[in-house]
């Protein structure tokens, strides 16, 4: 136990010093990171309208850098996020300092090597070929060790917190770190044949059950439960009210965690899985459409008496509209995973806008807000430098999601409609390639879309860069050094 947090323990009139530092770190490369995974995302979606920006590099292709933009935007720029607010979180609702500085700091260095390592892997064609665990045997390995210490750091802090209560928060972080343990370690199990190769365990209808189980729950719980944690954190302190529900929030909780782990099989509908699995992916998939509306209702009347501020504070607006989002994908997702439905939409580029209005909607536009809220605290800032900067990111990010996916949507059902079209006598009215061609407009929409949002992500990078250069207030300086002095 560090000397700070026992004066602070054994001291009530004396606040505990946090550790701000891995905070301050995970905030920085949540930033770059974002810039990074989106950029690499503006340039495949510009291969699929000019295939000849691969140079005939096989580094450059579009199936080596696809991974590398999931994994980039998913693991590096939402994982860092996660960690920044969880560290934060669990630490100013605990009371207490992180419960080791070293085990925290190997997360954070252990983390952005697993990123580097990626980086360098996939473009080589290094991989295990299944979605959203593409790493080989090594990467995995390391990615456990960094977990399990994410997980002790972060039950230590709880265990020792000095309030009683456990804010609700923390449960959406729990559940996400434990279940996103269990779910690496079991969809990843294989046989090593070399440094770079390895074999899964699982094989044909088996492995797609597994790794469709890791990866709609990597969705359910990396993806939505996280954020939910930064959600229902976040969204009160920029608001300054009270949650909605206490009650609500804890409905919303267990029903989200009971009911996700089910819905995996809805990506593997009109498939050699047994129809019993797939009508039960289908079911629960439909449930869940009760508890993540239930969260997003929660998370949209904490505003109830504070709507005025969206006129004039855009880092509530950025939260405010990932709820939309969460609220939009979460109905949309069940409605997709409908047989009927799936027969149309499914293998088509409605796939592709539904993932990316959950993406660029829901986890990123949360993540921007908590950053820009998150920042000039851990920093010591009066405040972002430029609010107007944070509204211009807000609208030029926005009209690039709804470009993106209504572009998207349009194809995918376009797409559909097209591979199931016949003639009279049975043969299919369209080739593949014609359907290849009235899709291309729309591949340009979604390009001008991506870069609209990797513009907001430079916009967002100045800012904090402008951020961090403007001086500390002097009466923040007196009180640490207060602080300091009497720990």
């Amino acid at each position: 136990m560090s000397h700070d947090t026992e004066t602070a323990r054994t001291n009530p009139s004396i606040s505990p010093v946090y550790n701000d530092k891995i905070v301050r770190q995970f905030t920085i490369m949540t930033v770059v990171w974002g810039v990074v995974g989106m950029l690499v995302g503006v340039w495949i979606a510009a291969e699929l309208l000019w295939p000849a920006l691969n140079f005939d590099i096989p580094w450059l292709t579009f199936s080596r850098l696809r991974p590398l933009h999931t994994n980039a935007v998913i693991f590096a720029f939402g994982g860092s996020g996660l960690f920044a607010a969880s560290y934060y979180v669990v630490q100013r609702t605990s009371h207490v300092r992180l419960f080791s500085d070293g085990l925290a700091a190997f997360t954070f260095w252990g983390w952005q090597l697993v990123i580097v390592l990626a980086a360098i892997t996939l473009p080589m064609g290094i991989t295990q070929g299944k979605e959203y665990a593409e790493l080989e045997w090594p990467i995995d390995l390391l990615i456990a060790i960094v977990w399990v210490c994410y997980g002790i750091v972060f039950f230590g802090t709880l265990a020792r917190r000095k309030m009683k209560h456990i804010f609700v928060a923390n449960w959406f972080f729990a559940s996400y770190i434990i279940t996103i343990a269990v779910l690496h370690i079991v969809n990843n199990i294989a046989i090593p044949v070399s440094l770079t190769k390895s074999y899964i365990i699982y094989s044909g209808t088996v492995d797609a059950m597994v790794q469709w189980w890791y990866g709609h729950n990597a969705v359910g719980f990396f993806l939505t439960a996280g954020f939910l944690g930064m959600m229902y954190y976040f969204v009160p302190k920029q608001a300054e009210r009270p949650i909605y529900s206490y009650r609500l929030s804890i409905v919303h909780f267990w029903a989200l965690i009971s009911v996700y782990m089910w819905a995996g099989p809805h990506h593997l509908q009109y498939t050699s899985l047994p129809d019993w699995a797939q009508s039960l992916g289908v079911v629960f998939s439909l449930i869940l459409l009760a508890p993540s509306w239930g969260g997003m209702i929660n998370g949209m009347m904490t505003l109830s008496g504070a709507w005025h501020k969206l006129r004039t504070d855009p880092v509530l607006k950025f939260m405010v509209v990932s709820l939309s989002f969460y609220g939009m994908s979460t109905f949309e997702g069940p409605m997709m995973s409908i047989k009927t439905v799936n027969a149309l939409s499914h293998y088509t580029d409605w796939t592709i806008g539904h993932v990316h209005s959950g993406a660029l909607g829901w986890v990123a536009f949360i993540t921007i807000g908590t950053m820009y809220s998150l920042l000039p605290k851990v920093f010591n800032k009066p405040g972002m430098w430029s609010t107007r900067l944070i509204d211009w990111h807000f609208w030029i990010a926005t009209i690039g999601v709804v470009l993106y996916i209504t572009s998207m949507w349009i194809a995918g059902v376009m797409q559909g409609l097209m591979w199931r079209a016949t003639n009279t006598d049975g043969s299919l009215t369209y080739t593949f390639v014609e359907s290849l061609k009235f899709t291309y407009p729309y591949y340009a929409v979604r390009l001008l879309g991506g870069v609209l949002y990797l513009t907001g992500m430079l916009i967002m990078v100045y800012n904090v860069i402008r951020t961090l250069r403007t001086p500390e207030p002097r009466a923040a300086n007196e009180a640490v050094a207060v602080q300091a002095a009497a720990a």
